[in-house]
């Protein structure tokens, strides 16, 4: 679309609204731009005439209920996500892949990413993941495979993928949407105009829910994911092969073997946790929607790598496991790291800005995990009550902050673990209450098992 000649309001100048501005200015549209974090080099909503502008484009730091987005709809502007934008200036016959989820949304669109380019496809991987979609409107691909967040969606509307998937849905972010219910609602976005498939987990009902009630183009089929034996018009795995009953002509009588459980031992420690197994098979799937063949699945999930702070090893010490999860940013993707170790056994590092969150149902499903709890979270009583009430004879050290938060939190850990054990950083909490972000605090934590070491 052309937006020559239009009035835009861009509010956070973070990643995505610097590139927004730059993108919108480069198609002709006058610009200004609120930054609540450097206002001398920006405009202060309140000095804006919104009757003046087209349009407004909303960074993922601003929430709908605040008093600058509220305004803006009340002047009745359009309001458009990064995400949104980049659609309308996309190049016209470029497929989208659209990735959603509480948990494990990075790691599944980097395996799309190793899986297209491995197939010789020219891949653009954006969004949430860290890098602007707008970066490749103007780009001549096969592909874009974009991580969307809830914050993204809430303001996404015409977009119209080639495939889509909600990994999973658990209580987070209700602080941005006002509730959990507007955070679901906000996620079940990703199904809306899909052309092939609607990929879903086939065991939530939730998920499920969102599928059916999405208004996509006519054929788009929905395709099931299950961590067993695949029924018709969906893959899983059997005896440890992943297969796929959804994206072939024989599905009604056979699978297609895609891959299997051993491609990914190389990505951890010991066994591969059920969500990493889930996420490639996330990411094989919505390859196959984009016609990817088996073979370029296996090779590429055989030489993938995971994100330096997704349960990544960054050191043995005396026999324990240090592992760096800070990427773990709420309850339900601590519990997929808490999960894949041995009851009695971790070192449980915790806490930081918890955004609402209800820690409870974590703490009562891994309690028996747990050898010991380090807490470092300006705030400590959520994490801290919920270890009191389900896990009270679990050992817990609260860290006072400070420049050296991470330092004494690994000191303690460390006199807590025994050999064999895993100190784990895996915070069910957002980092900027001490840190700058996830990828700071996960360094932090590695530079000071480096010190100790």
């Amino acid at each position: 679309m052309t937006l020559t000649g239009r009035r835009a309001l861009v509010l956070g100048m973070g990643i995505t609204g610097t590139a927004a501005a730059e993108a919108l200015r480069a198609s002709g549209a006058s610009v200004v731009t609120i930054d609540r974090a450097r206002p001398a080099d920006h405009t202060d909503v309140s000095q804006v005439r919104l009757d003046q502008f087209d349009l407004a484009i909303a960074s993922p730091g601003w929430p709908p209920h605040g008093d600058a987005l509220r305004a803006v709809e009340a002047a009745g502007l359009e309001v458009w996500s990064e995400i949104e934008l980049a659609w309308r200036l996309r190049r016209e016959g470029i497929p989208w892949l659209l990735v959603t989820g509480t948990n494990g949304k990075t790691t599944t669109v980097r395996m799309i990413g190793a899986i297209a380019r491995g197939a010789g496809l020219e891949c653009a991987v954006v969004g949430n993941v860290g890098e602007a979609a707008v970066a490749a409107a103007g780009l001549s691909l096969d592909l874009v495979v974009v991580e969307v967040s809830s914050f993204q969606l809430h303001y996404t509307s015409s977009v119209e993928p080639l495939a889509s998937v909600c990994l999973n849905i658990d209580d987070d972010h209700s602080d941005w949407h006002g509730s959990r219910e507007a955070y679901a609602a906000a996620k079940a976005r990703v199904y809306r105009n899909v052309r092939e498939a609607c990929v879903y987990p086939a065991a939530d009902a939730a998920i499920e829910a969102m599928v059916r009630d999405a208004e996509v183009a006519e054929g788009c089929r929905a395709v099931g994911l299950t961590l067993g034996a695949p029924a018709l018009a969906q893959m899983g795995f059997v005896d440890g092969v992943m297969v796929d009953r959804a994206f072939h002509d024989a599905r009604q009588h056979e699978a297609i073997e895609l891959a299997s459980i051993a491609d990914l031992e190389h990505l951890v420690a010991g066994a591969v946790p059920p969500y990493l197994a889930f996420d490639a098979l996330a990411a094989a799937a919505l390859a196959r929607a984009a016609g990817i063949e088996p073979e370029a699945i296996r090779d590429a999930l055989r030489s993938f790598r995971l994100d330096a702070h997704r349960t990544a090893v960054v050191a043995r010490v005396d026999g324990v496991a240090y592992v760096d999860d800070s990427k773990a940013t709420n309850p339900h993707a601590a519990r997929a790291a808490l999960d894949g170790i041995p009851p009695g056994t971790a070192v449980w590092i915790a806490g930081g800005l918890a955004k609402g969150a209800d820690f409870d149902p974590l703490v009562r499903e891994v309690a028996h995990r747990l050898r010991a709890a380090v807490i470092i979270g300006v705030d400590p009583s959520p994490i801290a009550g919920a270890l009191a009430r389900h896990a009270p004879g679990i050992p817990v050290t609260v860290i006072e902050p400070g420049e050296t938060v991470m330092e004494r939190a690994v000191g303690v850990a460390r006199a807590w673990a025994r050999e064999g054990d895993v100190v784990l950083l895996s915070p069910a909490c957002a980092s900027m209450d001490q840190f700058r972000d996830y990828a700071d605090r996960g360094d932090s934590f590695a530079a000071a098992v480096g010190e100790m070491a």
